[in-house]
């Protein structure tokens, strides 16, 4: 009994009201917490409310503005550079996205990069507005100096996540939402904080060597790219982090590499580079969603290698996510999850606190 359930109106309302005790626009928080619980609801906990008490810290300490709104640099039909002016990464994220949507219904493709973002949650959020168009939904973003790369033992790339998100009939869609190291950094904090130990192939010690200590690779190791080492795959990974890189940090004129801040860090502003990219289908071949639909069925209809358990497309897992939190009628927590954020809404005067009192069984 170490998980407990919370409403997800909880949640949202617990999240906004952290950040707006330490300064936050009401509206922003709001963005912010539409992302986090998001993430938690899609199964995603590295990126929930797992990461609140960063947002609350960077607002706190000013490294992350409260103020303002993102700002067009400049653009053409169908691109744009945005000056995200050290916002929160849901405030730009958002504004972008939409800003994608708007030109693909005009042009059939909106490209728009933004410097001086900050942390944005999970990528998938914002790929998959551009369902709502039926359209085709890209994101991208950069991220603090946390992968070692193939042959190495220091940390140059961040876990630079992909998403893309299609369309299909019926409301079913493709949602690719991945990082492009083996894991995401919070994947690693969870299993820390719980006192277990890590799959071989997440993450190196020091000397970038695979270790299954989160400790180790917390402290002083890395992440992996996908694949993990050399020889089965990790350079695939490697490239694919390296390319995230040239759609944001490169394009937008950002931060990059190891010249973005260390994780965590707040002397200096993060300034991360992001890519959303939204594209109508409409402007190819017909019958897009038709084909979309029969992709999906052809692969999820596949024989299992292993009875009862079915093969899934990308987005799968997290819909049956949500089904479960649907059932359960909340989202279930690790109760050191719960206690900590409790604590930090405790440090910045905020009350009601989270429920701990819901347990469930694992």
């Amino acid at each position: 009994m170490s998980r407990c359930l919370v409403l997800q109106s909880e949640v949202q309302s617990f999240i906004e009201r952290c950040m707006i005790a330490v300064g936050t626009k009401v509206s922003h928080a709001r963005a912010l917490a539409d992302v986090l619980v998001e993430g938690d609801r899609r199964g995603h906990y590295s990126h929930g409310l797992n990461r609140m008490d960063m947002y609350v810290k960077e607002i706190q300490t000013g490294i992350c503005s409260k103020d303002g709104e993102p700002i067009i640099e400049k653009e053409t039909v169908a691109t744009a550079l945005v000056d995200g002016c050290n916002l929160l990464g849901p405030v730009v994220g958002n504004f972008c996205m939409d800003l994608a949507i708007k030109k693909a219904k005009e042009v059939g493709i909106g490209w728009i990069v933004a410097r001086g973002s900050n942390h944005y949650g999970i990528a998938g959020y914002y790929s998959m507005q551009a369902l709502k168009e039926d359209m085709i939904g890209m994101s991208y973003t950069n991220t603090s100096p946390l992968v070692v790369p193939t042959r190495a033992k220091e940390c140059t790339l961040g876990t630079n996540p992909i998403s893309v998100a299609a369309p299909a009939n019926d409301g079913d869609n493709f949602v690719l939402d991945m990082a492009t190291s083996a894991v995401a950094l919070g994947k690693i904090e969870l299993h820390h904080r719980r006192g277990d130990i890590i799959p071989e192939g997440w993450g190196c010690d020091s000397g970038g060597k695979l270790s299954t200590d989160p400790g180790k690779v917390l402290s002083g190791g890395g992440l992996v790219p996908i694949g993990g080492c050399e020889a089965t795959g990790g350079y695939k990974g490697f490239g694919l982090g390296l390319m995230v890189e040239v759609f944001c940090g490169m394009l937008a004129g950002s931060q990059y590499s190891r010249h973005i801040r260390t994780w965590k860090f707040t002397e200096r502003t993060a300034d991360l580079g992001q890519c959303f990219v939204a594209i109508n289908p409409e402007c190819f071949a017909p019958g897009f969603k038709d084909r979309m639909s029969d992709l999906l069925s052809l692969h999820r209809n596949l024989e299992p290698a292993e009875l009862g358990v079915p093969v899934m497309a990308p987005g799968d897992p997290e819909r049956k996510n949500i089904r479960k939190c649907e059932d359960l009628g909340g989202i279930p927590y690790h109760i050191n999850v719960i206690d900590h954020m409790n604590g930090v809404a405790r440090s910045v005067g905020v009350s009601p606190l989270l429920p701990a009192n819901r347990l469930i069984a694992n």
